[in-house]
């Protein structure tokens, strides 16, 4: 009873300290805790982790076109998709969207809080390519998209709303390859430098299914040529070693993705899985095989989890997307097994990057990021 009488004054005097303290001054500590936090993150976000929203978009339009009428009712893929629930493509689609919106509700916070670190971006030979992620996959997601047809209104709108940046970053690029001359594109150009072909690809597609095959073709050609040139360039130097850290080695996978998305833009032109379009498909598979036979240019990016992973995804998703239309076209058992390895690749990739995503959340913002770490100037060369 008297521990008890003792301890009362006490606690009372502990309640009026604590009573004593501003709650303006608990409002002001909890606000720049945020405020830090946020520009933790801004500060380490950069365009490369539209790769995510890249993969998912990817992902959407294979389980589009799968799930999506077939000629031929024997086949493999009918047999084993004709099942699958509408819901699951619809929560599939509307994840890739919700992660999109995220990714730029960020950049654009980072655009009005930190602008320097966007300009540096833009002049950077790596990071620059990755400003064109986000308008690709806003194409991706627009030719998947479950409530939209190529004849409406909002279709070409939104194609126009994610197409012109993408010309827009082409005048710019290509502009400097042209003007520069050729030690400058030997300098600059890196594998990442293909997610620019891959954007006027995808723009080309997507054009092509509204029937505006004139546009459709200008996007095609300048983003083929250019790809020729590029593809020349990165041979006589395939290593890039001295371009890229290790961390980013998964971009290489970025060799096939632009002839798998050739191969089905080129499909979309002509309305036929033709000739042309299985070259370009058999480039990406010779292509993806001389990768997978060197897993020790991948050794040292493997190590420890980083948001670079995601470059595995997509070109994974886009050359098993080529290969359901050459499954489509052939009709033979050795096209449908192909199709099958690489529909299940793809979506084990997709997948087990998703988990280990939610798994490392705590290492997507890392203080040594391959790219945000970058020293973001243009190469010293002479015209």
């Amino acid at each position: 009873m008297a521990e008890n009488l003792r301890s009362q004054p006490a606690e009372m005097e502990m309640e009026r300290v604590v009573d004593t303290v501003p709650q303006t001054n608990l409002s002001a500590i909890f606000a720049r805790r945020i405020k830090h936090s946020l520009s933790s993150i801004l500060t380490r976000f950069h365009a490369g982790y539209f790769r995510i929203s890249l993969s998912l978009g990817g992902q959407a339009l294979l389980w589009k076109t799968l799930i999506g009428p077939t000629d031929d009712r024997s086949t493999l893929r009918h047999v084993l998709l004709h099942k699958f629930h509408p819901m699951a493509f619809l929560v599939l689609w509307s994840f890739a969207l919700s992660t999109l919106v995220l990714l730029s509700l960020l950049y654009l916070l980072r655009c009005l809080f930190y602008f320097k670190m966007v300009k540096a971006e833009f002049l950077h030979h790596v990071g620059v390519n990755y400003l064109f992620a986000p308008w690709i996959s806003g194409l991706l997601l627009l030719q998947s998209a479950p409530f939209l047809t190529p004849t409406t209104t909002s279709y070409l709108v939104l194609w126009w709303v994610f197409a012109v940046p993408v010309v827009v970053l082409d005048v710019k690029i290509y502009g400097q390859w042209f003007t520069k001359g050729k030690k400058f594109l030997s300098t600059v150009a890196n594998p990442t430098s293909q997610i620019s072909v891959i954007g006027n690809l995808v723009g080309a597609q997507a054009a092509a299914n509204m029937g505006w095959k004139e546009s459709a073709v200008c996007l095609f050609s300048l983003g083929m040529v250019h790809y020729l040139v590029l593809l020349v360039t990165l041979y006589q130097r395939f290593s890039g070693s001295d371009k890229l850290p290790a961390m980013l080695r998964p971009v290489f996978f970025l060799f096939f993705a632009a002839p798998s998305v050739a191969s089905l833009a080129w499909e979309s032109i002509t309305g036929a899985f033709d000739t042309a379009s299985k070259m370009l498909f058999f480039l990406s598979l010779f292509l993806f095989t001389s990768l997978v036979c060197r897993p020790a240019l991948f050794r040292r990016s493997m190590r420890r989890f980083n948001v670079a992973w995601w470059a595995y995804s997509f070109p994974l998703t886009i050359l098993a997307l080529a290969s359901t239309e050459y499954a489509e076209e052939v009709k033979g058992s050795i096209s449908h097994l192909l199709m099958l390895l690489l529909l299940a690749l793809s979506v084990l990739v997709s997948v087990g990057l998703t988990i280990f995503t939610l798994l490392n959340t705590r290492m997507l913002l890392p203080d040594n990021d391959p790219i945000a770490g970058l020293q973001y100037h243009l190469p010293t060369v002479s015209a």
